[in-house]
């Protein structure tokens, strides 16, 4: 009997959580698993701002694909197009040969990217935090803006490379600004040359509200802890244009800034767009099983599909979160393993747990199930979550080794000069442009 190909496109939290239950629940010689990625492990976004402030290693947050699956054939590379009357998907592998691989059963697990908009120079000028990579170029940055201006005897330079610009309000946005002021106020104890009052972070974001996911009270108490470590928070603007040595607000203002640091939301993989399917705002439109309607044998789930939440009414969907996706790749594992054997599947639901943001130092603020904390006590139940969902002990040692280090030596401020002449943009970084219309996906398929 030949083995059912399944076909795993992106590794996620729900890429890997999926492998892992299949290879669980599927013998050898029924299945043979293969996952498509361009990195080498499973990354955990919600500590990504502690590695581009020094506080983690990225091995701390990037555990590696081959702890954690076994049989699963790992291809390093990225879908770029598919195919779904052959079945068949187009890869190009990391070394920029394009191959093809068939499959019975296709899992789309693809993640996000950096959302961007029609803004001048943003996709010159704009820096993400979606990636290991981004994280460690703008760590580079931000220290090298440090450097020059201690080099640096122009006053216009120092007040351009001193001024760092985040565009976000969420709570990737807001652990961002927090964690990189940290690493910048620590640094400027070791600039003499420099005047740590000219150092100054601005925080935007175009809501009323700073993380309104979180609710009004505990959104206040974020804002009011970044203003009073000096962060410039402005709600209700955004960038207009970003230019190389300045950004000009919504509102008229001009930042002097060399940085810009875009966390304005995120959206589908650019993969969703070449399917001839239905989405809801880019993401793919699905079952509460996930299957695809009228692509059988294709399933998406994770943030590229619109996952509908069964806990709440009126056609919500589910968040596109690392809890749901990891929960959404183990329950799908169990539905393709029903399917397989002939057994009927079931919906996926689960009642959000709620949100936790590290604000770094003893600052935190945090909802769990309904509750709210913050100070202390929302930091022990954010880094406790934190801990609670890295998927490998080793993982977890580095991570509590880590903090504790930082916490007892602080930072060397290190600079690895990663693409240090050379700007990247998000679409360099993310590779957005990488993909395929179905029509040219089925010309490359046989």
């Amino acid at each position: 009997m030949e083995r059912t190909r399944i076909l795993i496109v992106g590794g996620g939290f729900a890429g890997v959580e999926c492998a892992r239950g299949l290879e669980r629940g599927l013998r050898p010689e029924e299945a043979e698993i293969s996952l498509v990625t361009p990195a080498s492990y499973e990354l955990y976004l919600p500590l990504l701002p502690q590695v581009a402030a020094g506080v983690l290693t990225p091995q701390s947050v990037a555990p590696p694909l081959r702890r954690l699956v076994h049989r699963t054939s790992i291809i390093p590379g990225m879908v770029i197009g598919i195919d779904p009357h052959n079945r068949m998907c187009v890869i190009r592998l990391i070394s920029g040969e394009t191959v093809n691989q068939r499959y019975d059963r296709l899992v789309l697990t693809p993640g996000s990217v950096t959302r961007s908009l029609d803004i001048p120079g943003l996709n010159e000028q704009a820096r993400g935090m979606k990636t290991l990579a981004e994280a460690a170029y703008v760590r580079d940055h931000v220290i090298a803006q440090l450097d020059l201006a201690a080099a640096s005897s122009n006053e216009q330079e120092r007040k351009e490379r001193l001024q760092f610009v985040v565009v976000g309000g969420g709570y990737a946005g807001t652990e961002t600004v927090a964690c990189l002021q940290r690493l910048t106020n620590s640094a400027a104890k070791r600039y003499p040359r420099l005047d740590p009052d000219l150092i100054k972070w601005h925080l935007l974001d175009i809501a009323p509200k700073l993380m309104p996911e979180l609710g009004t009270k505990l959104g206040r108490r974020a804002q009011q802890i970044l203003r009073e470590r000096g962060t410039d928070v402005s709600l209700g603007v955004s960038v207009a244009k970003a230019e190389e040595r300045r950004i000009t607000l919504t509102d008229n203002r001009v930042l002097p800034s060399r940085t810009l640091i875009w966390t304005a939301g995120v959206a589908a993989s650019p993969l969703i767009g070449t399917l001839d399917a239905e989405t809801i705002k880019g993401r793919l439109v699905v079952n509460a099983d996930f299957t695809v309607p009228g692509h059988p044998g294709v399933y998406a789930l994770g943030d590229a599909a619109a996952v509908p939440d069964l806990t709440k009414v009126g056609g919500a969907v589910c968040p596109p979160t690392a809890q749901h996706a990891g929960r959404q790749g183990k329950h799908m594992a169990r539905n393709l393993v029903a399917a397989l054997r002939g057994e009927p599947m079931t919906p996926y639901r689960h009642k959000d747990l709620g949100l936790v943001v590290d604000l770094g130092g003893m600052d935190a603020v945090a909802r769990p199930l309904g509750y709210e904390f913050s100070g202390f006590p929302a930091q022990v139940i954010a880094r406790g979550y934190h801990l609670m969902a890295l998927p490998t002990f080793t993982a977890k040692a580095r991570t509590v080794a880590n903090w504790n280090l930082n916490a007892l030596t602080g930072d060397d401020f290190l600079r690895t000069g990663f693409l240090s002449r050379r700007p990247a943009t998000l679409q360099d970084m993310e590779a957005t442009d990488a993909y395929l219309t179905q029509e040219r996906a089925r010309e490359l398929t046989p």
